[in-house]
């Protein structure tokens, strides 16, 4: 099987995530393709699509929004996961944070088979005003890659065929509906 991880980033954190999902599918005997939202190429052949992407004051990275809104058709054939990265503490870990309002329009449009928020990254020299006035007191990084382990194994068993186990054959003989068929017209004549 084949995933393609697809992210939009601004300051590498998500990158990152995507990394990890790639690396985790890979333990899982999958092929992973990572790429940036913003290099334009094609969906197919992967058997499934991942997107993600960075959180920014509520919105998803438009990175990622981009590349669902021109791959749309595509993704639409094919099962998709979505994943968001933003929460600056541990609450992502704690449990299951609700994809944002935008996202949730997304996934519903994809008909998504999932949504997980991780948690993200912000380094203590970041760039940029507002970036540097979260960084004074929210820098760190709340990536778990346990996390991420635990959602690809949950993709993996949603994607893997499922087990048929027939009942034991109490009676192995082979019947040939020739031989029935002639045995009961026989028994017919002796009557």
């Amino acid at each position: 099987m084949k995933a393609l991880v697809v992210y939009g980033s601004t300051r590498g954190g998500t990158a990152g995530l995507a990394e990890m999902i790639a690396e985790s599918f890979h333990r899982h005997g999958w092929t992973a393709e990572v790429r940036p939202a913003r290099v334009d190429g094609p969906v197919a052949p992967a058997d499934i699509a991942i997107v993600g992407g960075a959180l920014y004051n509520g919105r998803w990275h438009p990175d990622a929004r981009a590349f669902v809104r021109s791959h749309r058709a595509d993704l639409r054939l094919r099962p998709v996961w979505l994943f968001s990265s933003g929460p600056l503490d541990d609450s992502a870990r704690r449990g299951d944070i609700a994809a944002v309002a935008q996202v949730q329009r997304i996934a519903a449009d994809l008909e998504a088979r999932g949504h997980m928020t991780f948690g993200g990254r912000l380094e203590p020299n970041a760039r940029g005003l507002l970036a540097r006035m979260m960084a004074r007191r929210m820098a760190g990084d709340w990536r778990d890659a346990t996390h991420v382990e635990e959602w690809v194994n949950e993709i993996c068993r949603a994607m893997a065929p499922p087990v048929i186990t027939l009942p034991e054959q109490r009676d192995r003989r082979v019947i040939d509906v020739r031989d029935a068929a002639e045995q009961e017209a026989a028994s017919a004549q002796q009557r």
